[in-house]
């Protein structure tokens, strides 16, 4: 019998929707029809015949080939493309992947002035050592604030005024200490981060300067948070901007590099604000002094009073510590801690775990700022602060 086939149909298409292609199914199928109007409908081709297994190979490797060509499709763009091809893509707007971080954290040093400190490093309460810029000068005020880096990779973690060891002596420096929090290392930029910061990243060309200034102030290096806020009226606003005023909170990333950035992307005219404060010479050589704030880390507690119904064990409350947590400190920078909202992480809603909230019924929760301050209303968070949660603040009681 001939076969009666002007095409296949079997490979992958592109069309004004897309491109798509016949699932594993479809094609054997087809190669099974194929085969029989070539050898008889009455060839045994079940999977365990030798014919029929060298159908299905066959329709597996269709299968495979459509499933690279999608793949190749897809990696064209920013919004589908994964791994690598989204890593070459970003280079198109003059961005790469950022790879996983250190810890930094703004020290102020003081001392003599014009002293210069040459391959510094400090020491923090954990013997910790942070590596100041390869070269660093007092300024004549006897102070200097730079950004010192962790020797070590990762979340290093050092709270304020803990870095405050000096840990390579050198003539004329006398004291070193961190007024804010560092900010933590992370772990390699994930895809969905890396989609996020393309898409801001197009900003640097806007028509309006604050979204220019936001988009620069993402890409910078080491950056793992940032929230831009202006003040365009006369007076005083609720965050306490002055009239007339940008306040930039950046996590991460080297002081005197955003400094830069702010003082080259904002508008003439227009002041700046936080509690950070960078001098730099402009083109002309005069000294201007930029502000910008480092978040301040405010921590959460939590109290739980739960009903223990069937199947409950003990495990089930180390998980909802860990999805309380998680939660907050997803929150980011300005964002308040809703309690209605810490219920659905309270609940295990999400993930694997979700089928342990039927064994235990929520009766109160309570959170605030200290363990001394728990109560049944939301905590605020200032624009310059993030909520800051670890397992251990979290305490959970449980009744019959």
């Amino acid at each position: 019998m001939a076969l009666k086939t002007d095409r296949l149909g079997l490979s992958a298409t592109i069309t004004a929707q897309g491109i798509g292609a016949p699932d594993y199914q479809t094609i054997l199928s087809a190669l099974t029809d194929y085969f029989r109007q070539i050898y008889g409908t009455d060839a045994y081709l079940e999977p365990d015949s030798k014919d029929g297994q060298m159908i299905a190979i066959m329709a597996l490797a269709i299968h495979d080939a459509n499933n690279m060509a999608i793949t190749c499709y897809n990696s064209f763009s920013p919004s589908t493309a994964v791994g690598d091809a989204l890593t070459r893509n970003v280079k198109i707007n003059g961005i790469v992947r950022k790879p996983a971080t250190n810890s930094t954290v703004d020290l102020q040093l003081s001392g003599t002035p014009g002293t210069t400190i040459v391959n510094g490093s400090v020491r923090d309460s954990n013997n910790v050592i942070w590596n100041l810029p390869a070269s660093v000068t007092i300024a004549t005020t006897g102070l200097v604030t730079v950004t010192a880096t962790c020797a070590e990779t990762g979340p290093i973690a050092a709270v304020s005024g803990s870095v405050n060891q000096i840990n390579t002596p050198t003539r004329g420096w006398q004291t070193v200490t961190n007024l804010n929090a560092a900010a933590t290392g992370s772990v390699a930029e994930t895809d969905a981060e890396l989609r996020l910061r393309q898409a801001q990243s197009v900003s640097l060309t806007a028509l309006t300067t604050f979204d220019a200034l936001d988009g620069a102030i993402s890409n910078i290096a080491g950056v793992v948070g940032h929230k831009l806020y202006q003040n365009d009226s006369d007076d005083k606003d609720a965050n306490g901007l002055p009239g007339h005023t940008i306040s930039a909170v950046v996590q991460g990333g080297d002081a005197n590099t955003i400094a830069d950035v702010i003082r080259k992307k904002k508008s003439l005219g227009v002041g700046t604000f936080g509690n950070t404060t960078i001098t730099l010479a402009d083109s002309y050589g005069t000294p201007q002094a930029i502000r910008f704030s480092r978040p301040v880390p405010v921590p959460v507690y939590l109290s739980l009073e739960l009903k223990a119904l069937t199947g409950y064990t003990s495990p089930i409350a180390e998980k909802i510590k860990k999805a309380l947590a998680a939660y907050i400190n997803s929150l980011g920078i300005g964002n308040s801690v809703l309690l209605s909202r810490l219920y659905s992480p309270a609940n295990l809603t999400t993930g694997q775990d979700s089928t342990d909230s039927q064994y235990y019924d929520i009766l109160s929760l309570l959170a605030g700022k200290s363990e001394a301050a728990l109560s049944s209303g939301n905590i605020a968070i200032g624009y310059n602060e993030f909520a800051s949660c670890e397992a251990d603040n979290i305490t959970i009681s449980v009744t019959a």
